[in-house]
């Protein structure tokens, strides 16, 4: 057994030799990011706390944080109607630089303004643009990754938060394939968001069908690179490793990632990114007793973060099955994990783990999270006849804002 006292650490396991690769980084309007790695917003996860933690590791072989760490996205409505859950969601720790917001929106007046109302209040460096989501009750009434087929709307959306934003602020988007194999719009939309101003764009390799399903589709990302020329494009699907990252900017040409489902229960992913894309060999290889006192970091900067202890315990029980995945922790001891109240609760039951069990290899390795399976595109009735917005689906769109999730 080990304890629990020591401090957060991180233990370098050089992992077999492989080519060293030239240092790259990502340059987004005035900001150089010295890794090219985007944290993605995920509803539920990527809070202050889970952005705070992964910016530890990735600071163990950089220059700065390792990449650049994006708030949960909040919707453009909820700021403007001044909800202060959501501006909460917005607001960063002192050591987030740069501050990095997702916002989502379906009506360019309001987009416009929850833009002007962040920068008013001087709450963010960089802006980012969801138009991913592939949940069916945003995308039933028109919004999240079914949006830019409507490619006047889209244009509209990206270009009021541009101009809100200024030059200072750059605004990226990230979108999808498209809807489905039949209806692509990642061409309009990265040739869109190019002319319109925005600093970059993000392709997740898959279409709203696909959902997080079957293998994300690189050669796309590959596609959009050659079309889209003036700015950074960013690639995001099946990054599991810092090995899977720089095959992918090697492969498709783009100009960095965007890391999602593989960092759950993973923080340390940062570590090894920052270290893959310095060309060095060191890679993370936690014991259970390292984990363990990650998990408990974790906890803490919950804690911080919402000012509550049980609610930050609650929001940590998600995470713990993506953090012991491989590791000798049994059915009966990950729910007792999962059902924790306290941190004196937490740090018992975390005393009765072998902490001193190794890293276990390849169980720990690959896909994370729910992949899913292909869904029917649910969509308006009639939305994918025609490229314009009809004055129907507008009546309607501003449902697609009153309850959504990323993508």
């Amino acid at each position: 057994m080990t304890t629990l006292d020591a401090p957060i650490t991180a233990t370098p396991r050089t992992a077999p030799a492989a080519a060293p690769a030239p240092r790259r980084t990502l340059t987004i309007g005035p900001h150089t990011i010295d890794t090219p790695v985007v944290l993605a917003p995920m509803a539920g996860i990527t809070n202050m706390a889970f952005r705070l933690l992964c910016r530890e590791f990735g600071a163990l072989h950089s220059q700065d944080d390792g990449g650049l760490y994006v708030s949960e996205m909040v919707t453009t409505r909820a700021l403007v109607e001044d909800h202060r859950e959501s501006w909460r969601l917005v607001t960063m720790g002192e050591r987030e630089t740069p501050r990095s917001v997702q916002l989502y929106g379906v009506d360019p007046a309001t987009v416009r303004r929850a833009v002007e109302m962040i920068r008013e209040r001087d709450l963010a460096d960089h802006i980012d643009l969801n138009f991913g989501c592939p949940v069916p009750k945003v995308t039933r009434r028109g919004g999240g990754g079914v949006l830019p087929w409507k490619t006047e709307l889209f244009t509209r959306i990206v270009r009021a938060a541009v101009e809100a934003a200024g030059p200072e602020v750059p605004v990226t988007v990230k979108t999808r394939i498209g809807i489905d194999d039949e209806h692509q719009t990642f061409r309009d939309a990265g040739l869109i968001a190019q002319e319109v101003g925005a600093a970059a764009i993000a392709l997740h390799g898959r279409t709203v069908v696909q959902h997080y399903s079957s293998t994300a589709r690189w050669e796309a990302i590959t596609e959009l690179k050659e079309l889209v020329t003036d700015i950074p494009v960013l690639g995001n699907g099946d990054i599991w490793s810092a090995e899977d990252a720089i095959e992918m900017m090697d492969r498709t040409g783009c100009d960095g990632v965007v890391v999602g489902r593989g960092c759950q229960g993973r923080p340390w992913l940062f570590a090894d990114l920052a270290a893959g894309f310095a060309g060095k060999p060191d890679r993370v290889r936690p014991s259970l007793g390292e984990v363990a006192a990650i998990l408990r970091r974790h906890a803490e900067l919950l804690v911080d973060f919402y000012e509550d202890e049980g609610r930050a315990l609650r929001d940590l029980r998600k995470h713990v099955a993506w953090y012991f995945k491989g590791y000798p922790v049994g059915g009966e001891m990950r729910h007792r994990l999962a059902t924790m109240e306290s941190l004196a609760d937490l740090d018992a039951k975390l005393a009765e783990l072998d902490l001193s069990s190794p890293y276990p290899g390849a169980a720990v390795e690959g896909p994370r999270g729910r992949a899913g399976t292909p869904k029917r595109a649910v969509v308006p009735e009639g939305w994918m006849s025609s490229r314009e917005l009809s004055d129907q689906h507008a009546t309607r769109l501003h449902e697609a804002e009153l309850d959504t999730s990323g993508g």
